[in-house]
């Protein structure tokens, strides 16, 4: 999706009652998920300046998915996208080493993996910084090359495939192998996932200007 098209776009989804209807039921779960979080952020200042922000967010967030920059099934009701789920993701150490060793670089979107109290989660987060051994993510910190995480050895970074950013996209979980019930993205996830290149999971989405 071209950012200079996205005005010409936004104005279409006020054209189109359907949209109109996706739109509003959007922004109104993602308002209902996000008050819900902040309602035990105990910082007063953070609080503010999440309140702040938290309409601009929430109008991009819906307005991407409505302009359909997610490939993927809506949910409008529930603000989450659905597909089928399948097993818990594995790669080994070697195949994630080479993958990184050649194509990390900072905007690129990665799934991440975390394993804690027999319970495998699938998230996404952006690399925001390359070394020649090491990844580091926005949110959940270092990484070296083979994956693992250096912050938390409960986390650790896969290579980008269509299956598993997809699953990540739909907060696929799993608790003892067994499959369980999805948990729903915030925003910053829901953002993130129009910023994956979908025709090509492994490499970083251009944006043109």
């Amino acid at each position: 999706m071209r950012e200079h098209n996205t005005g010409k776009q936004q104005t279409t989804i006020w054209q189109d009652e359907a949209l109109r209807l996706v739109y509003a039921e959007l922004v109104n779960v993602f308002y209902t998920r996000e008050i819900s979080r902040l309602s035990i952020e105990a910082d007063p200042n953070r609080l503010k300046r999440v309140l702040s922000s938290l309409p601009y967010y929430v109008e991009r967030a819906a307005t991407h998915i409505v302009l359909g920059e997610v490939p993927l099934q809506l949910d409008s009701h529930n603000g989450c996208w659905v597909a089928t789920q399948r097993r818990v993701p594995s790669q080994t150490p070697d195949k994630i080493r080479l993958y990184f060793e050649k194509h990390a670089e900072v905007g690129l979107v990665v799934p991440v993996v975390i394993n804690q109290d027999h319970e495998t989660i699938l998230c996404i987060d952006m690399i925001d910084q390359v070394n020649q051994s090491q990844i580091h993510c926005n949110q959940y910190g270092w990484f070296a090359n083979e994956g693992h995480g250096l912050d938390n050895a409960h986390i650790s970074v896969l290579k980008p495939t269509k299956a598993l950013m997809t699953a990540a996209c739909c907060g696929h979980r799993w608790q003892y192998h067994k499959m369980i019930t999805p948990r729903l993205l915030g925003l910053r996830e829901m953002l993130l996932a129009s910023s994956i290149n979908w025709r090509n999971v492994a490499k970083k989405k251009l944006v043109s200007g």
